[in-house]
């Protein structure tokens, strides 16, 4: 079968012949109809994630998307390693995968489980957002940052919602779908803002997608602010790291402040927590996205493209999606 295989870390995926699946204990076979070019399937590829080393090469890329079992129900799930999911067909567990509606299509229903999941986690168990809180969202311009603001207000109910980003068209849209105030990250006066809001009405959570440069003046931002603003329990989660993978951390800023920090990701969000979000909050988003609720931009590209596609620079806010 024909399938985005990799054989060396770090190498882009070629479009090439793979063995095909075998069914086993607890395993099918399934025909794949989509698969997200997402950065944590970059990031996997790479071999330098922090989860790159569960897996063995030579393998498939792709790490969830939609497929077809043989009774014709379409399904989204993972793929059972050495598969994954941009591939013709891939393995896939029997008790691992969600049950899509009719009336949903293959492409949003790929592109909506790895933004939407992480951005719901971050929101609800990492940042604990309940109604009326302050936010503060690094790094909003991107597919899940975005979801992220949108969910905020729409779902969660926050109070005040501010971002962060590069795109300035981006961040101009992000005002039209729940951010209260966007920021340009290359205005030098963008961080002595952050510090005033803060000490005006201290942020309950800050969401950063970026790590780095930005989150490291961030921080510096909000121990600088107000001394009433340090004793307010700001949970400040990091989920991505697209501005850079370490930051100096002075001590005294959060022996000095109220300021928590955790994080999302593969490893940090507990097993029961994530089957709680993939069986009750995943049906809400289709249903969002389908709907016109929340916004999700993708474009389609054929499996056979992936080579290109893995290098390609999308518009900021796209999922691509692979199609065999």
């Amino acid at each position: 079968m024909k399938a985005a295989v990799v054989t060396e870390w770090g190498q882009t995926p070629r479009y090439t012949e793979f063995p095909e699946p075998q069914p086993g204990d607890g395993t099918v076979v399934a025909t794949v109809e989509a698969s997200a070019l997402t950065n944590l399937t970059k990031a996997l590829i790479s071999g330098k994630h922090y989860a790159s080393g569960e897996l063995t090469l030579p393998a498939v890329a792709g790490v969830d998307g939609v497929a077809r079992l043989e009774d014709g129900r379409r399904v989204y799930t993972g793929a059972v390693a050495p598969y994954g999911m941009m591939a013709e067909r891939t393995l896939i567990s029997t008790h691992a995968m969600l049950e899509l509606p009719d009336g949903l299509d293959a492409v949003t229903a790929a592109a909506v489980p790895n933004p939407g999941m992480s951005a719901w986690a971050a929101l609800q168990h990492a940042a604990a957002v309940a109604p009326g809180d302050h936010v503060l969202v690094l790094g909003a311009t991107g597919v899940t940052g975005s979801l992220a603001v949108q969910l905020a207000k729409s779902v969660f109910g926050a109070g005040r919602v501010i971002v962060t980003g590069r795109d300035v068209a981006r961040l101009r849209w992000l005002r039209t779908v729940g951010a209260d105030e966007a920021m340009d990250l290359r205005d030098p006066e963008v961080h002595a803002r952050i510090g005033a809001l803060h000490a005006e009405r201290p942020f309950d959570a800050v969401l950063d997608y970026l790590w780095g440069a930005p989150a490291a003046s961030t921080l510096t931002a909000l121990a600088a602010g107000h001394p009433a603003a340090h004793y307010h329990r700001t949970r400040f989660v990091q989920i991505g790291a697209m501005a850079g993978p370490a930051i100096e951390l002075p001590a005294a800023i959060l022996r000095g402040t109220g300021i928590t920090m955790s994080g999302v990701g593969i490893g940090s969000v507990p097993p029961d927590v994530l089957a709680r979000i993939r069986s009750e909050a995943l049906p809400r988003l289709f249903d969002m996205v389908a709907t016109g609720t929340i916004d999700l931009r993708t474009r389609t590209r054929p499996l056979a493209e992936v080579t290109d596609a893995w290098a390609a620079a999308e518009p900021s806010g796209t999922r691509v999606v692979l199609t065999p």
